[in-house]
Parts: structure tokens; C-alpha cells; sequence
């Protein structure tokens, strides 16, 4: 006998089981937005009740099962009581007699402790349905402040829906900056703190994400490299906005708008990181931040052990940025060790990564966002005509290896001068 999704039935001699649709899915529904996936609670159920029905157990710390059909996830419903500090401190309790309302009670938000039930009816005990129509992100109990992770949570949240209009409640807020003060984000390790914001780097609105965490206080805690450039200004000819923090921002909605990868979000994320250690004398001028922000960035990498993928692509960003804005102005010679340096002609994508970090750069600037970017264009140009150059069978014919690679320089040298005479 297996469990219909929804229902209730009795197994056993004793057991009154019932399944709910619940979290993601309900809300997702509700928004009228797509639902990738479904998670179910079982209320009234014992493991062993599941398992004599072919569910697959997979949960660690608590009791959650894979449907032998579906696929999908059931979980016990249990109650959590914070016993340590940080995300981890929780003892589970978990029994037939925990009610749905006392699991829905134990999530975030609102939006996320709703459930329905077999007939598509909604048990919504926490106001979760009021708060979509209102758009808020409210915390369903003070229970909020004992898991860090939540900041992080409603931090992405607020970037996902933020274009339909959401906002953080304030007293939820309120709750977020406490947690920010009290040193509970401290417990929060690189691995989830990564896996947060990577998911939050992919969302429509990235750049509230870490306004968000700004907001409250934790950006300083987490992402103190970022929080710094709040307030560094700029040159207002090239950074009408002048903040250094707003237009990191204004970047990384940029990249976002224009469907870059998440990779290439971090590099504009981290790309200006060095701006932030010119002596304040020096403002609004930043000579040498390119340089200088390579350590940040290698420094964050290591903290939140963040992949080498991200890390490669940031450096590089951080390091060439100004060098590639100036393409047109450069000597064909300094091309060429740009694209040698870069390794764009072993790696043509890594390099169109680079290429659409330094154009969120450029055009994630107050009013400019539209301007053209020709560098760009240039110096993909000039890296197909470098890697086009090879030497035929007859032309290596007595040379050593030393001789070939300055031939091949020297040859892709021509190919770039060509390219920097020609028109557009």
C-alpha cells in the first residue's frame, strides 16, 4: 500500500498519516510562478511507517524519505529546540504527534509556512497568503533569531523577488540587524555562506542580495571586502553615481539584465575590491586599485572557499579591467601580451567572460548603462586573428622550439597590427 500524495490514511494498527504539499511549491504556485520542485510533509507517521511502503530513507539529522516513485522528498513533521549556537545547534524532535501547524511553525517566513492538503485546500496558520498579496518577507516567529543561515536566506529571497515588488518586513529587518550585532553570523561556515550567495548571484536582482545583507548590518560581517567600498568615491566624469558601492551595484544589475553567468557576476561583484585601500588624500583618483584588489579578491576566495572557476575569472577581472576599457588605445605589442597573459587563446571562453565582466564595468555606471563598448568587439578581433596563425609543416622544417614560438609571436604580432589598422 502506498501513500497518495495529499491524503490520509491509516497504516498500522494505529497511525493516521497524513500528506502535505508544503514550502516552495505552495508559495510558487500561489505567485503564479513556475514550481521545479515539491516537498511533502507527513504528519502522524512514524520512519518505519514509510519504509514498510518502499520510501527510500535519506535524511541525516532527521527522518526524510524519497517516494519509490516519484522521487520527490517526505519528511517526518518535527520540532527543532536550539540547543548550541550557530545553524547547526538544533536537537530535532520528531513524532507522530507533531501537528503541521507545529512544523510550519519552525520555518522563515511566512511566504514559506504554507501547506496544502489533498483537495488543494491552503493551511496557512502564519499569514504567509496576506504577506504574498502585501509582498513583504516576514519571519514567522522570534524563533528566527537562532538560525544565521536565515539572514543569508531572506537576503536571497529579497533578491528573487524583489522584481515582483517584495521587500523585508522591518521588523524582520530589525530581527536580521540584531543577529548581524550579536555575533550569531560568526558560527555561519565559508561552505554555506558560498552556497547562499552563489544561488543568490544567480537570481534576477543580485545586487539586492548583498544591499540586503547591507541593510542589516551582516555585509560587514561576511562580505567585509564589499561593505568598505560603500562611501570611497570616484571620479564623477567616469562614475556619475561616485560611489564605489553603488556602482558595483549598478553592475551587477547589469550583468544581471543581460543574462551573464554567475561567475561572471562575482568577477563584477569583486572586481574593484582595491579602491577601497586608496588612502583618502588620493580621492577621488584610484591608480593602482587594479592590482591592489587582486589580493582581496584572493583573500575572500579563500575564506569562503569559493570555486577556483570564480577565483580565476575575479582575478582576472580585477587585474585587466582598466587594461581592457583601454583596448583601442593600446599598442598592438601590449594586446598581444594581454591576450597572452589572459591565456584568451588556450581559453576563448573564460576570456568572452572576461570581455562581459569589464562591459557590466563600463556600463553599470548612473545614465551610461546604454553606451556602446567597442573594446569589447576589438579585442575578440584581435584574439581570433592572433589564434588563427599557424605555421605549415614546411616552415618548422629545421627550426628549434624556440624558434617556432618566436615565429608564431611574431606572425600573431602582424595579425594584431592588422586588426588595430583596420576599420571597424
Amino acid at each position: 500500500m502506498r501513500i497518495a500524495q495529499g491524503t490520509a490514511t491509516r497504516v498500522g494498527y494505529h497511525v493516521c498519516m497524513e500528506v502535505y504539499l508544503v514550502g516552495g511549491a505552495v508559495r510558487d504556485r500561489l505567485l503564479g510562478r513556475p514550481v521545479s520542485e515539491r516537498d511533502w510533509v507527513v504528519v502522524g507517521a512514524r520512519p518505519e511507517d514509510l519504509e514498510r511502503q518502499g520510501y527510500l530513507p535519506v535524511g541525516r539529522e532527521f527522518p526524510v524519505f524519497l517516494h519509490p516513485e516519484t522521487r520527490e522528498e517526505y519528511a517526518l513533521a518535527r520540532l527543532e529546540r536550539k540547543v548550541a549556537p550557530g545553524y547547526r545547534g538544533f536537537a530535532t524532535e520528531f513524532s507522530p504527534a507533531v501537528t503541521l501547524e507545529e512544523d510550519l511553525r519552525r520555518r522563515d517566513l511566512t511566504i514559506n509556512a504554507m501547506a496544502e492538503n489533498a483537495v488543494g485546500e491552503i493551511i496557512d496558520p502564519y499569514g504567509g497568503r496576506r504577506d504574498l498579496e502585501a509582498r513583504l518577507l516576514r519571519h514567522v516567529s522570534a524563533a528566527f533569531v537562532e538560525d544565521p543561515v536565515r539572514v543569508l536566506r531572506v537576503a536571497r529571497f529579497a533578491a528573487r523577488y524583489a522584481a515582483l515588488g517584495f521587500r523585508v518586513a522591518e521588523e524582520t529587518l530589525a530581527l536580521m540587524r540584531r543577529m548581524s550585532e550579536s555575533g550569531e553570523l560568526d558560527a555561519l561556515v565559508p561552505e554555506r555562506v558560498w552556497q547562499e550567495t552563489e544561488r543568490a548571484l544567480g537570481e534576477s536582482r543580485p545586487e539586492v542580495y548583498f544591499e540586503t545583507l547591507r541593510a542589516c548590518g551582516a555585509l560587514a560581517v561576511i562580505f567585509p571586502e564589499v561593505a568598505t567600498l560603500y562611501g570611497v568615491p570616484q571620479p564623477q566624469k567616469w562614475h556619475p553615481e561616485i560611489d564605489t558601492g553603488a556602482h558595483v551595484m549598478l553592475a551587477l544589475r547589469w550583468a544581471a539584465d543581460a543574462a551573464l553567468s554567475s561567475a561572471v557576476r562575482f568577477a563584477v561583484l569583486t572586481h574593484d575590491l582595491g579602491k577601497a585601500l586608496t588612502a583618502p588624500e588620493r580621492w577621488p583618483s584610484h591608480h593602482g586599485h587594479e592590482e591592489a584588489g587582486v589580493a582581496l579578491v584572493e583573500a575572500l576566495c579563500a575564506r569562503l572557499k569559493i570555486p577556483n572557476a570564480y577565483r580565476e575569472l575575479a582575478v582576472l577581472t580585477a587585474r585587466f579591467h582598466a587594461q581592457v576599457h583601454r583596448a583601442e588605445e593600446l599598442r598592438p605589442g601590449t594586446v598581444l601580451k594581454l591576450l597572452e597573459t589572459t591565456d584568451a587563446l588556450r581559453r576563448p571562453e573564460r576570456f568572452e567572460e572576461l570581455l562581459r565582466a569589464c562591459e557590466a564595468d563600463a556600463r553599470g555606471r548612473a545614465g551610461l548603462e546604454g553606451r556602446p563598448y567597442p573594446q569589447g568587439e576589438y579585442l575578440r578581433r584581435a584574439r581570433s586573428a592572433a589564434a588563427a596563425v599557424a605555421l605549415s609543416s614546411e616552415e618548422r622544417r629545421g627550426l628549434t622550439g624556440q624558434a617556432i614560438g618566436e615565429m608564431i609571436h611574431a606572425r600573431r604580432l602582424e595579425a594584431v597590427r592588422a586588426v588595430a589598422s583596420s576599420p571597424d
